[in-house]
């Protein structure tokens, strides 16, 4: 088991390719469909009215948020070993994969700064379940499918890479990243909700230029796959920590 986690994330693609995960989870919390409801979520995921989230006990919040962001993850963990699986199948055709990822992401990217209009509409999920801790993970899981429109940009992303990674371990691994940047916040607003909101009053205020910063994070991951550039640095970083390409 160690051995297979020093492999896969010492794979210098992966090296590359996980920050800029976490970044888009990250991007994806602070957009305009998920930080705006925010209190709502953790209502629901906790089962505590959103008056009381600042003075809830904070075993309740905690195991709540964990459980919601556990739900989600493993829809989105699911996704990237698909996608990780199929670049496996594809393999032989890696330079032509990464080229077709790399206009998708560069669409991805523009759509999350609002150029693409019919693009934008978001298909949500409006029927859940009663409130509470034992929902939790359900309320995670119907926010994974629920609000893909919303995430998509970011998520697609990520998927891209993870389809040019060429293994499941790695689609999952890349996934799971994506989702600590995701989730993280999530678990800090719950145990800390006032302070949270007011710490991200900026990012509200702000919005369209977090977003356009954004997508040109997008539009820049999907240059470096179309030129090759994301390739070439791949494998300098493999090099320099002195990794092989591993049979995972």
């Amino acid at each position: 088991m160690t051995d297979w986690f020093v492999e896969t994330v010492g794979s210098g693609s992966l090296i590359l390719a996980v920050p800029i995960a976490v970044l888009a989870g990250l991007v994806s919390f602070f957009s305009p469909c998920v930080l705006p409801l925010l209190p709502g979520y953790l209502s629901y995921m906790t089962g505590v009215g959103v008056q009381d989230l600042d003075t809830a006990r904070r075993g309740r919040m905690l195991t709540g948020s964990v459980l919601f962001v556990l739900g989600f993850s493993v829809i989105f963990v699911a996704g990237g070993t698909l996608f990780g699986s199929i670049g496996l199948r594809l393999a032989e055709h890696q330079r032509t994969v990464s080229i077709v990822m790399g206009i998708v992401v560069i669409a991805l990217g523009f759509v999350f700064m609002g150029f693409i209009p019919f693009m934008q509409r978001e298909v949500k999920i409006h029927a859940v379940p009663a409130v509470g801790l034992a929902v939790a993970p359900l309320l995670g899981a119907l926010f994974a499918f629920g609000w893909i429109p919303c995430v998509g940009p970011t998520l697609g992303a990520v998927l891209g890479l993870a389809n040019t990674e060429g293994t499941a371990a790695r689609g999952a691994f890349l996934s799971f990243t994506y989702c600590l940047g995701l989730g993280i916040p999530f678990v800090l607003a719950a145990l800390g909700f006032g302070r949270f909101m007011r710490a991200i009053a900026w990012v509200k205020q702000n919005q369209r230029a977090v977003n356009v910063a954004g997508g040109l994070m997008l539009v820049a991951v999907g240059i470096l796959l179309v030129t090759g550039a994301y390739d070439s640095l791949a494998d300098s970083l493999r090099s320099s920590f002195g990794t092989g390409t591993s049979a995972i």
